[in-house]
C-alpha cells in the first residue's frame, strides 16, 4: 500500500475527532441561531439576508449588534466601527494562534481565519496545551458543523422563529454562557490566569456601565491582554506539578 492510502483515512479520522468536539458548541448556539433569524426579520430583513449576513459576518454577537444599529438607522461607518469593537477579540485570537498553523497553505490559513470564532479559538488551544498539533481536517472537523448548523439556525429562525417561545422564559438562552465559562475554566491550569481573568472581567463590567455596549467586549479584552504583558511569565498548575 503506497503512502497516500494511510493519509486520507487518518485525515478523515481527525476530521471526525473535530467534528465530536463541535456537538457542545452546536447545541449551546442554537438558541441564539435561531434568535437571530427571528430578530432579523422583526428588523425588516429578507429571510435571505438574514442568510446571507450569518454565512458572511459569521459572528453572533456581531450580528446581534448589527440588527440593533441597522434598525436605529445610524451611520454606515458607526455599524462597521461596532462590529470591529465586538469582534476585535478576533485580531488576538489570530495573533495567538498564527503561529501553530505555520504548516498550512496560506489558502488553508486564510479559510482557518475565517472560521476562527470563540470556540473553535478555545479549542485549538487545548489541543496546542496538551501538545498536539492542530491539523487541518481536526480544525474543519470542529468549524464545518458549527458553521453550516449556524447557517440553517438564522434560516429556521427567519422562517419559524415567531413560534418558538420566549427563549429569556425557558432559560435557554443562558446555556452559550455557560458553555463559554466552560471554556475559560478550561485554561485555569495556566500561569496568571486568575490575575488575568479577573482585571478582564472588572474592566469589562465597569466599561459596560461606563462607555457601553459593545465596547466593553474590547475594552475588557485588551485590560486582560496589557495585565499578561505586563505580569513576569510563571509557571502553570501542570509544570509546577511536574
Amino acid at each position: 500500500m503506497t503512502a497516500d492510502s494511510y493519509v486520507a483515512p487518518r485525515r478523515w479520522s481527525e476530521f471526525m475527532l473535530g467534528a465530536r468536539r463541535s456537538l457542545p458548541v452546536v447545541v449551546a448556539a442554537a438558541p441564539f441561531g435561531l434568535l437571530f433569524g427571528t430578530l432579523a426579520l422583526e428588523n425588516g430583513f429578507s429571510t435571505f439576508e438574514a442568510i446571507f449576513m450569518s454565512a458572511t459576518i459569521y459572528a453572533g454577537a456581531s450580528q446581534m449588534v448589527g440588527l440593533d444599529l441597522f434598525g436605529a438607522k445610524v451611520a454606515p461607518w458607526l455599524v462597521v466601527l461596532s462590529i470591529f469593537a465586538v469582534n476585535f477579540r478576533h485580531v488576538l485570537y489570530s495573533a495567538t494562534i498564527g503561529r501553530q498553523l505555520s504548516h498550512w497553505t496560506p489558502l488553508q490559513r486564510a479559510v482557518g481565519f475565517f472560521f476562527l470564532v470563540d470556540p473553535q479559538f478555545a479549542e485549538a488551544e487545548q489541543r496546542v496545551e496538551s501538545g498536539r498539533r492542530i491539523g487541518f481536517a481536526w480544525y474543519m472537523g470542529i468549524a464545518l458543523p458549527i458553521y453550516t448548523l449556524w447557517v440553517v439556525e438564522a434560516w429556521v429562525g427567519a422562517l419559524f422563529g415567531r413560534l418558538i417561545p420566549d427563549p429569556h422564559a425557558l432559560g435557554i438562552d443562558f446555556l452559550l454562557p455557560i458553555y463559554f465559562l466552560g471554556l475559560v475554566m478550561g485554561f485555569r491550569k495556566r500561569a496568571m490566569w486568575l490575575p488575568v481573568v479577573g482585571v478582564s472581567a472588572v474592566a469589562s463590567v465597569i466599561a459596560y456601565k461606563t462607555v457601553g455596549s459593545p465596547w466593553h467586549v474590547s475594552i475588557g479584552a485588551l485590560a486582560g491582554v496589557f495585565l499578561g504583558a505586563l505580569l513576569p511569565p510563571g509557571k502553570s498548575v501542570r509544570e509546577e506539578a511536574q
